[in-house]
């Protein structure tokens, strides 16, 4: 198989893992791998954003470059990935079929917006009563989670910047739970407010960036740290606002 074909493998396994939350040494083992199942050397570097890989034979080379411009978290998809890569090791695919595979995963169909919004609901449930929250304040929860959940789904797909995403969401999460104390005082809004914004927390983010600097990828992972905390940011400001907005009601 001829280098640019290996080449496009392996970028594409490479950025399929990026844009959805793999670690930084593990896109990079994987390019690596493919590459070298095809009898082909390899150096890849990973960034943020992209990344980069040489692949050649002896003194031959040649460098591409990827640029991922969506990303997201899908665990499903990177399990799909290392196990494509896995077997890809042990015996080789012709061009067109590894393609064919990749490009199947890639689009492959993810949870339905039904699922992701039940999820967000019994996440926010069960947080709330974790944080020693009532019965009433896990309902309360409930019907917070999947109001923030449906304006967070439409003001993302018209494509608001991310902290701004997360502010407002920050902001209904606030202001909904304070106004269900003011209408029934046995709820406590302290409660909801902790267990309704562990919807929005990016914990497989933060703990990438983290693991990515153990492993001593700084520059990935300060990045992803820090894009971690921007939303944490954007969360607190938006309860913040909250709370000083109906601090004298």
């Amino acid at each position: 198989m001829n280098a640019h074909d290996v080449m496009d493998i392996a970028l594409t396994a490479g950025e399929i893992l990026l844009g959805y939350g793999a670690e930084t040494y593990r896109i990079e083992d994987t390019v690596i791998r493919i590459c070298n199942s095809y009898g082909y050397d390899a150096e890849c570097l990973t960034v943020s954003k992209g990344l980069w890989l040489t692949i050649g034979q002896g003194k031959e080379k040649i460098t591409s470059v990827k640029k991922v411009k969506k990303q997201s978290v899908d665990l499903y998809r990177i399990e799909l990935v290392n196990d494509f890569s896995r077997k890809l090791c042990k015996k080789q695919l012709p061009a067109d079929e590894a393609m064919k595979r990749l490009n199947y995963i890639s689009n492959s169909p993810t949870f339905t917006y039904k699922v992701r919004l039940f999820a967000s609901c019994m996440t926010g449930f069960i947080y709330t009563l974790f944080f020693n929250g009532t019965m009433v304040d896990g309902i309360v929860s409930i019907i917070i989670c999947s109001f923030t959940y449906w304006i967070l789904e439409k003001i993302s797909k018209l494509g608001f910047f991310e902290f701004l995403q997360y502010y407002v969401s920050g902001l209904i999460i606030g202001l909904c739970s304070i106004l269900s104390h003011m209408m029934i005082g046995s709820i406590n809004s302290h409660n909801v407010i902790t267990g309704s914004i562990m919807i929005l927390l990016p914990g497989v983010i933060l703990t990438n960036g983290i693991k990515d600097m153990l492993y001593g990828d700084f520059s990935s992972g300060i990045s992803r740290f820090s894009e971690a905390l921007i939303v944490i940011a954007a969360v607190s400001a938006g309860i913040a606002t909250a709370l000083l907005s109906l601090k004298g009601m």
